[in-house]
This record gives structure tokens, sequence and C-alpha cells, in this order.
């Protein structure tokens, strides 16, 4: 980022956790219903700093993205989504969360 060499880029196979797929499955429905365009992700990826840049993984980085996109586009406000959070958050462990740990 920032056009500073960032060197190689490990490409080493994992399993993606449940939320991964998810989020990359959210990412192609939202861009197929045209709630955001890739230069709109790229401006959130971008306009989140550097700190979070490197602190973030991967998907973290592209939930904020997305999160950020559909806010501006009307989908839902911030409030409305923390809502949202605070209620699934009150029914405990999910069941990937449970499989997980």
């Amino acid at each position: 980022m920032g056009g500073q060499a960032a060197g190689p880029v490990p490409m080493e196979s994992h399993d993606f956790a449940l939320w991964e797929k998810r989020v990359d499955a959210l990412m192609v429905l939202c861009g197929q219903k045209g709630l955001f365009t890739v230069d709109g992700l790229r401006r959130a990826l971008e306009d989140m700093g550097e700190e979070a840049f490197e602190t973030y993984s991967y998907y973290e980085r592209w939930i904020a993205a997305v999160n950020q996109n559909l806010i501006e586009a009307g989908v839902y406000a911030t409030e409305e989504l923390a809502a949202r959070m605070a209620e699934i958050a009150a029914r405990g462990p999910t069941y990937g969360e449970a499989q997980d740990g």
C-alpha cells in the first residue's frame, strides 16, 4: 500500500473459516446487486489507514470496506448495525463459533 514494496505475496493455501466464506459471498452478491463498485471498495480500503490495514486480516479488511460502502449506499445505518450485532451477541456462540472453539 502506498507504493512501497511489500515483498513477495505468500501463496500457501489454507482452509477458509465460515465467516471468511460469508464475506466472500457477501462481496459477490452486493457487487451483483450494484450496491458498490470495485473503486468504492478500493477507496474504503485505502481510507482505513495504515495501522488498520496492517493490523486487520485480509477478510477483516474486506468486511470493513464492504460495511463502509453499504453504510454510504444507505443500506443500513451505523446504529442499526450496532443494534443488530448486540442482538446477535446476546444469543451466545453460534454454530460456527462453537465448532471453532
